[in-house]
């Protein structure tokens, strides 16, 4: 294992052993830092290191994304905080409760998807244009393309 360099009380970490603790691979340490999410500074061997607090940063956005969160919004959220800060308790809620309202939007349209998916197909007709139950004379159609009923409110 590489041993950690130091620019003053700041111990600084190689990219290895950042991929390793955060579970991600390399490539995608490079990806996170090319969208400005997470940042290094070079050593003199020009090789990039990283100080502790990515791995937070790595671990906010690998939670964000799996929450669907796009890495534009994981961008904006965490640019309203000074770069490579250690988030504190209160920054986190502020972070989270930006997401709530999306996840919970999101949540709902999944909810209804999941509960509604069968139910044009299932009747049989197969006439999404027709259906006298789901959309009598095509009114949807006059509404815009797309998925209308499950973009409703």
């Amino acid at each position: 294992m590489r041993k950690a360099i130091s620019t003053g009380a700041t111990p600084l970490l190689p990219i290895g052993v950042i991929a390793r603790r955060s579970g991600v691979p390399v490539s995608t340490i490079h990806f996170y830092e090319s969208k400005g999410l997470i940042s290094s500074v070079r050593s003199e061997g020009n090789q990039r290191r990283y100080a502790p607090v990515v791995l937070r940063y790595i671990a906010v956005i690998k939670v964000a994304q799996r929450t669907g969160i796009p890495l534009e919004d994981i961008g904006a959220a965490l640019s309203r905080f000074p770069p490579g800060s250690k988030l504190s308790a209160s920054q986190w809620k502020t972070l989270a409760s930006g997401w709530r309202d999306g996840l919970d939007e999101r949540i709902n349209r999944l909810t209804r998807l999941r509960d509604e998916l069968n139910q044009c197909i299932g009747c049989g007709c197969l006439s999404l244009e027709e259906c006298p139950l789901r959309n009598p004379g095509d009114v949807l159609g006059t509404k815009g393309a797309g998925a209308r009923i499950l973009e409703r409110p």
